[in-house]
């Protein structure tokens, strides 16, 4: 690489033969502490990311009878947040620029808690649909503003580390959305207003933390506002040559910056390749199903047979408690196994767990119940139900519903029709199920199942959830995001960021707005086998194009994009290896100096 290029960002004095020592972060603990600060008010656009993308699996349990949505429906409130996150992460490019990072992030919070609001007050679901659209823009801006502010803002030494914290709060988010589900389950008429409404709350508490932390010093410089940035680099990197080698650098880059045009991110091989195999992490991300199961999770377990509205939101709650702490177990194992080999053990996991799906869902096809009884009101019918033989294709047709009674030893069912689906999915629209007959149901039935079939199988479809979020979350939850956070030399990071984002989000709107109609058309087990064909895609990709970036300093990962595309087979180093007189110096994990020399 040239000697003009920036090196001391990678821990390198840019002058020849000169030896810098750095001392770790026990020495600073306030230097350290503040970037956590800073990295945790940051990331809780990442908790408002998390809270509203899964807050909506449990509220959906109750929007759906509150007003009377169909799959069409179900499938718009998901999806639009989904398809405004996408184009806003792409607006989000020019913004950053022009307002900065900070900037960015003050005004997603906004959003955010406007958006909020909106739902919580909506009095139809045109209303419900331009408040989930809301928090969808805000989701855009802070999904690509957020990691690039924290890998602009972190040391290289733990870059990886504080980016990938962003995930575990979209993770904790998810959680604590599951658990909020769960707690207003019960107010049938009110509930969902709590559940999406209270994401305004940490969306003001972001706003009023981030008014005192700083911009981004990368943006500073690049505006030449180099006394602000040089305070706060201070904080970043303490007192000293560090500094005065980092501001050098980063004016050199965006002196070359001044000159750069959008179609370079296109005609400089590295960058091209960069963007290729970033947009292709994210895109394979959301391909293997991962919000199909985090938004519809509530929706999934009671299609595998269980009935209770409460119960069903519990359990989608311990499954997405499962997401948090496979992130945990992410964090950890980030620099340890590195990018590649992480992702490709997620994916590999990822693949099985969707077979297990598959299985899961297979299995109560196999042995779903018969209809034993003909509808008593078969002129009333217009919809045909009476030619379902069985509860899985009466299930499959969104007009119909199974209305059954269960043996008093609870081993199958007995008296089952299939019959027309009314306004509110909780009764027949004709029979014993209807919502005048079904109030005087005993503790054996009759039951209105809509979107389930009762069978012994239910525990199945849960382990396999529980199975796909412990293998995905470590891996290809956190990976796509650290990776695009690294691979983009300074001056392509901005616009490199947008456009993978922007990729994830578009195929987020593909995926979520489509699986209750696959689900139809292939049936439930059908769909989950072509996210299976997904993840086995998705492993080749990584396998062939996504070269290990653990323990490299930037120009390094930049001569990876450089040499070859297919990195299968290649050899690469393991981590920075630093050598002085001679002497291989790894990695230190005793608490000593580690020296780095050009």
């Amino acid at each position: 690489m040239d000697n003009g290029k920036n090196s001391h960002s990678n821990g390198v004095d840019a002058e020849e033969d000169t030896v810098m020592i750095y001392r770790n972060e026990e020495e600073e603990p306030g230097r350290r502490g503040f970037l956590y600060l800073l990295t945790s008010l940051a990331a809780i656009g990442g908790f408002l990311f998390g809270y509203d993308t899964g807050v909506v699996s449990g509220a959906m349990i109750l929007l759906k009878e509150e007003f009377d949505l169909d799959n069409t429906w179900q499938e718009l409130i998901v999806a639009v947040a989904v398809g405004f996150a996408a184009i806003f992460a792409l607006i989000g490019s020019p913004l950053n620029n022009i307002w900065g990072r900070k900037g960015v992030i003050l005004l997603s919070s906004v959003i955010f808690a406007l958006g909020s609001v909106l739902m919580a007050i909506a009095k139809d679901k045109v209303m419900l649909l331009v408040g989930r659209a809301t928090v969808g823009a805000a989701i855009g801006l802070s999904s690509m503003t957020i990691p690039m502010y924290i890998a602009e803002s972190s040391p290289p030494e733990i870059r990886g580390k504080l980016v990938t914290i962003n995930v575990l709060f979209i993770t904790g988010g998810q959680v604590i959305a599951s658990c909020v589900d769960g707690l207003f389950s019960n107010d049938k008429e009110n509930g969902w207003r709590f559940m999406l409404g209270l994401a305004a709350i940490p969306a003001a508490i972001q706003f009023v933390g981030f008014l005192f932390l700083p911009e981004s010093p990368r943006w500073l410089i690049e505006k030449g506002k180099l006394n602000k940035a040089a305070q706060i680099l201070k904080k970043i990197l303490g007192n000293g040559l560090k500094v005065q080698h980092e501001m050098e650098a980063l004016k050199r880059t965006y002196e070359e910056q001044k000159s750069v045009r959008f179609c370079r991110l296109f005609t400089e091989t590295s960058v091209r390749r960069a963007l290729f195999v970033g947009c292709g992490m994210q895109m394979f991300q959301q391909l293997v199903g991962i919000n199909t199961v985090m938004y519809y999770s509530a929706t999934i377990i009671q299609m595998s047979g269980v009935k209770d509205d409460t119960v069903v939101i519990w359990l989608a709650a311990g499954v997405a408690s499962m997401n948090f702490f496979g992130t945990v177990i992410g964090i950890w194992l980030v620099e340890r196994l590195g990018r590649r080999t992480l992702s490709l053990l997620s994916m590999a996991g990822v693949l099985f767990a969707l077979l297990l799906l598959s299985l899961a869902f297979l299995l109560p096809a196999i042995h779903t119940p018969s209809v034993t009884l003909n509808s008593t009101a078969i002129s009333q019918d217009t919809e045909g139900c009476f030619l379902h033989s069985t509860c899985e294709s009466c299930m499959l047709d969104d007009k119909c519903g199974f209305c059954y009674m269960e043996f008093t030893n609870s081993t199958g069912v007995t008296e089952s029709t299939c019959i027309p689906s009314a306004d509110d999915p909780r009764f027949s629209l004709i029979g014993r199920c209807a919502e005048g007959n079904i109030s005087t149901a005993g503790k054996y039935g009759p039951y209105f199942a809509q979107n389930y079939c009762p069978t012994k199988y239910s525990w199945l479809a849960l382990i396999g959830m529980i199975f796909y979020l412990m293998c995905f979350a470590p891996g290809m939850g956190p990976m796509p995001w650290t990776v695009n956070s690294e691979i983009y030399p300074q001056w392509a990071r901005s616009a490199g960021n947008a456009m993978s984002t922007g990729t994830n989000w578009v195929f987020n709107v593909l995926i979520s707005l489509t699986f209750l109609h696959v689900s139809q058309m292939l049936t439930y087990q059908g769909a989950f086998l072509l996210y299976a064909g997904f993840a086995f895609l998705g492993f080749i990709f990584i396998f062939l194009f996504l070269p290990e970036t653990k323990g490299k300093p930037l120009e390094e990962i930049e001569d990876l994009f450089s040499s070859r595309w297919i990195v299968c087979g290649s050899k690469s180093s393991e981590s920075y290896r630093v050598i002085l007189n001679g002497n291989d110096t790894s990695d230190n994990d005793d608490g000593e100096d580690t020296l780095f020399v050009r």
